[in-house]
């Protein structure tokens, strides 16, 4: 290739990446003034925005009954011995227990003393929790049911702690959920 034709595209090139950088340094240019120039929220607005999702937040009821899912299905999970599906549970469980937790993380009892659920749920995960992981990371079914029994009482200690005595749990007596297979060498489908 001759060299004034290599300049010649060269010059080309250049003012095509050129072209290229004005056009979009103007269009961001032009999405900042816009931006600017949006009139900021007053406190009302906020205000009433935050109401309306407190209202649309979901309550610590209906995350309590989303950990009842997931531990009654972890107990038959362990009854088949299928560890990876006992173990997500386990895992959700967790998760669902901190979720739990950053929606009320301070319940009043009946004196209007104030309950602070979050070393409580540090308690669990440190101990009976963390035990029940062990269980199943170590595929032993006695230890398992001991290990579940265990964390079952300290949710229930919870549960007496925040003045809700009532709410008693038990070893499941059928999953929560009929569709998940628990045997851990079924093939699918079946």
């Amino acid at each position: 290739m001759s060299q004034k034709l290599r300049m010649w595209l060269d010059l080309v090139a250049g003012a095509c990446c050129g072209a290229i950088l004005t056009s979009v340094t103007m269009t961001r240019s032009k999405e900042a003034v816009a931006q600017a120039a949006k009139p900021a929220a007053d406190l009302s607005t906020v205000a009433a925005d935050v109401e309306t999702l407190k209202a649309k937040a979901t309550d610590q009821s209906h995350v309590m009954q989303d950990v009842s899912y997931h531990f009654s299905n972890l107990w038959f999970a362990g009854q088949h011995e299928n560890w990876d599906l006992a173990n997500f549970y386990a895992s959700e469980t967790k998760s669902h227990l901190r979720w739990a937790v950053r929606v009320i993380p301070v319940r009043k009892d009946k004196l209007g003393k104030a309950v602070e659920l979050q070393p409580i749920l540090e308690g669990l995960e440190n101990g009976p929790l963390k035990d029940l992981l062990n269980a199943i990371a170590a595929k032993d079914k006695s230890e398992f049911e001991t290990r579940y029994r265990r964390t079952m009482e300290a949710c229930y200690g919870c549960h007496k702690a925040a003045d809700k005595p009532f709410l008693r749990p038990q070893i499941p007596s059928q999953p929560e959920s009929p569709i998940i297979n628990f045997d851990p060498h079924a093939d699918w489908p079946r």
